[in-house]
């Protein structure tokens, strides 16, 4: 018994290469589903985010509760990213792909119907760990189904996730609370998921289960990984509110999760079958693309919160005013990123001179914006956010290709790992770092024109709307700020290219 026990321990162990199927329709089929499951995931954080006031007043919900409402669903959704590459594996892709969507689906279908507050948070929170079990999904189907001429565009289709999705998340918002009712936020995602569970079902195949891995689950990981991630995100995305370490809640959140982290990385380095593998951090591209990403997504981010907040707190614009200018930034990308990655799928181009000028592009856009002054309206932005068409696109996708390049297919689970944890992480600290941020500059100048003010020997303190002119002023400065740190950011991006990635060609460059 115990010689033929060990052969099946050794072989759930190890990851098993696949054969993929013939590339056909049915596969395309398969990917396009997937990638309108983790579409419609991305727009659900961000249309119910931006609907926050709207359905919080139809639930009679308070500020403070609202935020926990946020907090609890990108907690999940961030730790499930982490945990669901080891899922797909045991019980098949298409299998865990399916439950996921419709799980999703059935939980926003509830949440309007909630009858007090914890009720929804709980929905909102489970609903967050079915969103976040898909975008590891999508990189995986990538990785393993498309041939290798055709794997750029569908990492490209991956990208469409960082770059067409949370711009998209502002004018769907607008639409759902302005003419059609706050019950639309959460149902919006019904139609586009039983579309993409038809296709799904239709186009991957259907890989056998693999409950052997249980045999050698890693408990101990799941146990100190799931809580450190979710107690790391909640006291990034509360400190601000709570006022950092001064108070007890968010101490613990942020240096108990922090330990956990700490434990569950020494964890995963001896674990025969990780949900994370260290060792794959010593690809010097890998490694390089993480930082880098993180980076980048924390400018994306800035990009489209800075506009939304300065017009809706300066011109008093409303989500449906700011749509226009974050359509600008999201419906190009169906457009861009395919001609990017035609230009990376060229042999003679190296894709790290793609990604240089992309930054390029992200820090003029961010440092003419920062000449915006009180008067600026949402075409006062046009020009400069054309700029994002393509650097957006030219920065995302050819960290893909340099992380991605040197990974054999049966690593794939873990590069989308890596990939989607670090994702979601840099998304919610970017969040904490804008937060930070925008309220010590615009504490910092309000203080600075109330002591000019008060030193001006004609000014009249008694001025009807003064104080509105004031905070309005403080407003622009702080948004002039936030350009520049974020323009800052890309720079240093910029230096990394100079001595961290090896050049990756293409996987087979057309002729």
């Amino acid at each position: 018994m115990t010689s033929l026990a060990a052969p099946t321990l050794a072989a759930a162990a190890k990851p098993t290469a696949m054969s993929p199927p013939v590339f056909g329709p049915r596969i395309i089929i398969g990917l396009v589903g997937v990638l309108l499951a983790v579409l419609i995931s991305g727009l659900n954080e961000t249309v119910t985010k931006v609907a926050l006031a709207d359905i919080r007043g139809a639930l009679y919900i308070g500020f403070d509760e609202g935020t926990w409402l946020v907090a609890a669903y990108t907690a999940t959704s961030v730790a499930a990213m982490a945990f669901a590459p080891w899922c797909s594996v045991t019980f098949s892709l298409r299998r865990f792909t399916l439950c996921a969507i419709g799980l999703f689906t059935v939980l926003g279908i509830l949440c309007p119907f909630a009858p007090n507050y914890e009720s929804l948070l709980v929905l909102r929170t489970v609903q967050g760990l079915a969103g976040g079990a898909l975008p590891p999904m999508l990189m995986t189907v990538a990785l393993r189904f498309l041939p290798a001429n055709v794997k750029l565009y569908g990492l490209a289709g991956y990208a469409l996730t960082a770059t067409f999705g949370p711009s998209l998340g502002t004018p769907l918002a607008a639409l759902w609370t302005e003419y059609v009712g706050w019950q639309w936020a959460f149902w919006q995602i019904v139609a586009p998921c039983l579309l993409a569970m038809a296709a799904v079902a239709y186009g991957l195949p259907q890989d056998p289960l693999r409950l052997e891995r249980f045999k050698q689950f890693n408990w101990r990981g799941l146990l100190l990984g799931f809580p450190a991630i979710c107690m790391l995100v909640i006291g990034l995305l509360q400190g601000n509110r709570l006022d950092w370490f001064e108070s007890g809640l968010i101490t613990c959140l942020l240096c108990g999760g922090t330990l956990l982290l700490v434990l569950f990385m020494l964890n995963e380095w001896s674990q025969p079958i990780p949900f994370f593998k260290l060792q794959m951090l010593g690809l010097r591209n890998l490694s390089f693309a993480l930082i880098v990403l993180a980076g980048v997504l924390m400018v994306l981010t800035s990009v489209i919160l800075i506009p939304s907040s300065f017009l809706a707190q300066v011109q008093g614009y409303r989500p449906l005013q700011t749509a226009p200018v974050m359509l600008l930034m999201a419906v190009p990308q169906l457009i861009a990123l395919p001609l990017v990655a035609a230009l990376c799928n060229l042999r003679w181009v190296d894709c790290r001179w793609v990604l240089g000028i992309g930054l390029g592009m992200l820090v003029l856009c961010c440092v003419g914006s920062a000449h915006l002054t009180s008067a600026w309206i949402r075409d006062d932005f046009y020009g400069l956010y054309l700029l994002q068409i393509f650097g957006q696109p030219m920065a995302v996708l050819p960290l893909l290709m340099l992380s991605t390049g040197s990974i054999q297919p049966m690593d794939g689970p873990f590069a989308s790992a890596w990939f989607n944890t670090i994702k979601g992480l840099a998304a919610v600290i970017a969040t904490a770092v804008l937060d930070v941020l925008t309220t010590r500059r615009l504490h910092f100048h309000s203080n600075m024109l109330v002591d000019g003010l008060g030193n001006a020997p004609l000014a009249d303190a008694d001025a009807p709307g003064l104080a509105h002119r004031l905070h309005e002023q403080a407003v622009v400065l702080t948004s002039s700020d936030l350009y520049y740190v974020m323009a800052a950011v890309a720079v240093a991006l910029i230096l990394l290219i100079f001595w961290m990635p090896t050049r990756i060609f293409p996987p087979r460059a057309p002729t």
